[in-house]
């Protein structure tokens, strides 16, 4: 019964037991590439499979229950017991198997950069940094700056890091499963250390997110006639030399005019690597945006214009609030959330976007 019933999930179950088949192979076993690739379809199924089993024993125990109480009146009220928890689990599995992000249990590359308010806006840009920089160490999660242009004050014009997890995570724990809600413009509302006055300014940084496509994706092919590369002087704040030598890269993608900048790594040759990384992970971006849109299912847009009125989320200081115009998530307790404590204020978008997921696979049905 529980079979027909859910055959998406029987389905699933199959694959996730020909996927635990092939990791124990001398020959996936052997290849770092492939067992990650498995590795994180195995773990987006485990979360189908684990409701789906347990679906499967609550309807074999109910059954079983009912049969028996033919020869054994106590079996009554298990039986009972087992029908009043049926609804919940059957509601767990369809949650299980609406279609998650694919990207979900992907790494991700993040990029802040300051918008209107100039000095200001360069100082939160910086203390959206350290934000996530926090966040990220409290998810046991790792940072690299891959790129950074700061002031002399200590601000940042805009940056780019790495965030990654460690090993390989369950689909709904993924770096990307949670960041992919800050794209957008953050606006912040404070008095300026630059501010004499005492006045209360506005101004504010943009955010954007994207998963990082891995070394060996084969969903990302990039032909090198279609890159125009130059090299320069790595510089850093106020523009002064880091080095003598020229090896910060930038990388061009002439069919899309994609522009990547590295200049934090040792030598050219790792400039070169890892600024090719991310434009894989800008181009497989781009790609999923375009695949979706297609569809009409387009994920969580990012606000790419620095406009203020463009704002997602709102982080004011005099009243040491935080609010998110998304889903009117609101409170009072900005300072710890700059230290990193972002959790609630991302759960309420992953609530929105699951609700929404939710609502339109059961119009489908």
């Amino acid at each position: 019964m529980a079979d027909e019933q859910f055959p998406a999930a029987q389905t699933a179950l199959e694959e996730y037991r020909d996927i635990e088949q092939q990791m124990g192979s001398p020959e996936v076993a052997s290849d770092p590439d492939k067992i990650r690739k498995l590795g994180r379809r195995h773990a987006e199924l485990g979360v189908i499979v684990s409701a789906y089993l347990k679906y499967r024993q609550v309807c074999e125990d109910l059954e079983a229950a009912q049969e028996m109480v033919a020869e054994d009146e106590d079996f009554a009220e298990e039986a009972k017991r087992l029908e009043s928890e049926l609804p919940a689990v059957q509601e767990k599995l369809r949650t299980a198997l609406i279609p998650r992000d694919p990207d979900d249990a992907r790494d991700t590359i993040m990029e802040i950069k300051a918008g209107t308010g100039g000095e200001e806006a360069a100082l939160f840009a910086g203390d959206l940094l350290r934000m996530y920089t926090r966040y990220a160490e409290k998810r046991g999660w790792t940072t690299t700056i891959q790129s950074e242009n700061s002031t002399e004050l200590g601000g940042v014009k805009d940056v780019q890091v790495a965030i990654r997890a460690k090993g390989t995570p369950s689909p709904e724990d993924g770096v990307w499963a949670s960041l992919k809600y800050e794209g957008g413009v953050h606006r912040v509302q404070r008095i300026p250390v630059t501010e004499s006055q005492g006045r209360i300014q506005t101004s504010a940084a943009g955010v954007i997110v994207f998963p990082e496509a891995d070394e060996d994706d084969d969903e990302i092919e990039i032909d090198p006639k279609d890159l125009k590369i130059d090299i320069f002087m790595s510089s850093g704040p106020g523009g002064q030399s880091v080095n003598t030598t020229y090896s910060a890269v930038r990388m061009t993608h002439i069919p899309t005019g994609i522009v990547v900048s590295m200049q934090d790594e040792k030598s050219q040759i790792q400039n070169r690597a890892a600024a090719l990384r991310v434009l894989k992970s800008r181009l497989l971006a781009m790609k999923h945006e375009q695949e979706a849109a297609e569809a009409a299912d387009m994920r969580h847009s990012q606000v790419r214009s620095l406009d203020r009125s463009e704002r997602i989320r709102t982080y004011n200081f005099p009243e040491n609030r935080i609010v998110d115009h998304r889903t009117n998530y609101k409170a009072y307790n900005l300072d710890q959330v700059l230290d990193g404590d972002l959790q609630a204020v991302i759960d309420s978008d992953v609530q929105a976007d699951e609700a929404a997921r939710l609502a339109s696979a059961q119009q489908e049905q």
